[in-house]
């Protein structure tokens, strides 16, 4: 039996690069923000069934394949495991590439071992295929062994960042708390959030509650008038005891 999915949103597609992409699946990439009924974003590698719904939702799987791949993980599961294992070096590896390899060489040479080291154990065929919506993209048929090559269009697109020199255009997002990475493509490269949506207008609201906090008293406190302590009233005096009515002698009657 599979395990249940987790109640949780899928990771946006917001940062530009296929391989940018599947670095912010992790759960945390997002500061632990929530959507509009509370719900957070899902690790995407936490469960083998929702790294293949990733896959098929970056256009990285065809859907026909993916129930075969399903049936093969049910009937070994150590294997799924394994290779959902092996995603996360990958990823922890294309992290490290995002956001320290444009200035770090060490971080360059271990994301290209590890992209060398996916490419050289996969075995199949590179075709350039024709999406439903029109795209042309490219894509690796695995020979043998069916989960052979679901990292392989990841490990392209990184490969494809090295071999173009684009990963001084690679960002992570400013927000707080937020660790998204993105491809810069703007002209002038000032491109700052993983999106204005979210991390910028949540920057933008705290910005707007900085300028409308109260200023603190900054007055040096030899110069401040000085406060007098209150002083009570002084207690009314008790209230005197009603006066009594005067003892009228009793009236004798006449002899």
């Amino acid at each position: 039996m599979r395990d249940a999915l987790p109640s949780a949103e899928p990771p946006p597609f917001l940062g530009e690069r296929l391989w940018l992409d599947f670095v912010n699946t992790d759960a945390t990439a997002d500061g632990g923000a929530r959507d509009a009924v509370g719900r957070g974003t899902s690790d995407v590698l936490a469960h083998f069934e929702g790294f293949l719904d990733w896959l098929q939702r970056a256009g990285s799987l065809d859907r026909d394949r993916a129930p075969g791949i399903l049936r093969r993980a049910d009937q070994q599961p150590a294997g799924a495991a394994a290779v959902l294992a092996d995603a996360r070096r990958v990823r922890t590896a294309l992290r490290a590439l995002a956001e320290r390899g444009a200035t770090v060489e060490r971080v360059r040479l271990d994301a290209l071992a590890e992209i060398n080291r996916v490419l050289g154990r996969s075995a199949g065929t590179r075709r350039i295929d024709v999406r439903p919506d029109g795209r042309i993209i490219r894509n690796f048929a695995p020979v043998g062994d069916a989960f052979a090559g679901l990292m392989i269009p990841v490990v392209d697109s990184a490969a494809d960042s090295l071999v173009t020199g684009e990963l001084d255009r690679v960002r992570r997002c400013v927000g707080a708390h937020c660790t998204r990475v993105f491809h810069d493509g703007t002209k002038n490269g000032g491109r700052r959030w993983c999106d204005m949506a979210t991390c910028g207008n949540r920057a933008k609201a705290a910005r707007h509650r900085a300028r409308h906090r109260p200023a603190p008293d900054r007055t040096p406190a030899a110069t401040r008038p000085a406060v007098r302590p209150s002083v009570p009233p002084p207690a009314a005096p008790p209230a005197a005891p009603p006066a009594m009515p005067p003892v009228m002698p009793p009236v004798m009657p006449p002899a």
